[in-house]
C-alpha cells in the first residue's frame, strides 16, 4: 500500500528546525516525500497596509526556503516541497495533514520539567485533526551522525480500549526503525479496597497479574504481525502518565493515544497524553483511535 507523505510545519524557529529535522529523516525511513508548511496567521485585517502582508510573506518564504535548504542538504536524495498556508495556523494545519501519514510540530522544552510547552496552536492543532502527529523538541544532545543509531520505542496502552491505530503505528514505527518496542500499562486498585477493614495483599498482587496478562494478550496479535520487532511489556500499579514518563526516560520515541470522542467542550487530550506531552524528554507521537 502506498504510504502518505510526512508534513512538518515550520515557523523559522529552532524548534520548528528541530521538527523538520526529524521529519526529514521519518520521510526518509518510510520512503516518502517530506512536505514543509508554513501557516500565516492572518491577524493582520484585510484593511492593514500592504507592508504588513508582505513582511509576513517574506518571513514565511524565508522560513520554508531556510528549512528545505537544510534537509536538503543532510537528504539529498529525499523529494521535498513547500506550501505556504493562509488561514489560522490550527485550522490550516489540520487541514493540510488530511492527506499526510504523521505531522510533526516543533516545541519549545519546559525548562526544568524537560518535556514541551505546546501552545495554543499547537494543542488547537493536534485535537483538530485524525492524523498522527509527532511533537519534536530541541534537544540538547549532539547531532547524531550517519548512521542514526535508533532507540526504544514505548507505547503507552490501555488494556480496557481498543487501540488498534495506537499499536499498529508503533509496531510499524519499530519495524522501519529496526528498534526494539516497550509496551507500558499503568493500573490502579479500586479506591473502595484502600477503605476495606481486612485488605487482603494478595488480591493486589492476583490483579497484577491478570493486568499482566491481558497486556500481554493485547500485544499477542501485533507480535505475530511483526516477527522481526522485539517486543518486553510492563503493567505498573501507579498513575499511568506518571509511570509512562519513568519509563520513556530514556527512549527514541513515546506512542500514545487519544480518543476522537468530544467533550461537551471540545476535543480535548487525555490525561495520560497530557502527562507524557508535559513531562517526556522524548518525541512524542499522538495516534487518534475510537
Amino acid at each position: 500500500m502506498k504510504q502518505h507523505h510526512v508534513t512538518v510545519g515550520v515557523d523559522g524557529s529552532p524548534e520548528s528546525r528541530a521538527a523538520a529535522r526529524w521529519g526529514a529523516r521519518e520521510a526518509a525511513l518510510r520512503e516518502v516525500p517530506l512536505r514543509l508548511v508554513h501557516a500565516v496567521d492572518w491577524l493582520i485585517s484585510p484593511m492593514a497596509p500592504q507592508p504588513g502582508r508582505e513582511a509576513a510573506d517574506r518571513w514565511a518564504d524565508e522560513a520554508l526556503t531556510d528549512a528545505a535548504g537544510d534537509v536538503r542538504r543532510r537528504h539529498p536524495g529525499l523529494e521535498v516541497s513547500t506550501r505556504c498556508l493562509s488561514g489560522r495556523p490550527a485550522a490550516a494545519l489540520a487541514a493540510e495533514a488530511t492527506d499526510a501519514g504523521l505531522l510533526v510540530l516543533g516545541s519549545r522544552g519546559a525548562g526544568a520539567l524537560v518535556g514541551f510547552l505546546i501552545g495554543s496552536v499547537g494543542l488547537s492543532t493536534l485535537v483538530a485533526t485524525e492524523t498522527p502527529v509527532a511533537l519534536v523538541r530541541v534537544s540538547d544532545a549532539p547531532e547524531e551522525t550517519d548512521p542514526i543509531r535508533y532507540g526504544e520505542i514505548v507505547l503507552g496502552l490501555d488494556i480496557h480500549e481498543a487501540a488498534d491505530k495506537v499499536l499498529a503505528f508503533a509496531f510499524e514505527e519499530a519495524d522501519r526503525r529496526g528498534c526494539a518496542l516497550r509496551a507500558v500499562h499503568g493500573w490502579k486498585m479500586p479506591g473502595f479496597y484502600q477503605y476495606a477493614p481486612f485488605f487482603d495483599p494478595e488480591n493486589e498482587r492476583e490483579v497484577g497479574r491478570s493486568v499482566t496478562v491481558m497486556l500481554d494478550d493485547m500485544l499477542m496479535p501485533w507480535r505475530h504481525k511483526f516477527p522481526s520487532v522485539s517486543v518486553t511489556h510492563e503493567a505498573f500499579e501507579g498513575h499511568a502518565g506518571e509511570q509512562l514518563v519513568q519509563a520513556a526516560a530514556s527512549a527514541d520515541l513515546v506512542v500514545v493515544g487519544r480518543h476522537l470522542r468530544h467533550s461537551p467542550l471540545g476535543a480535548h487530550l487525555g490525561s495520560v497524553a497530557h502527562a507524557v506531552l508535559h513531562h517526556s524528554a522524548a518525541p512524542v507521537a499522538v495516534v487518534a483511535h475510537d
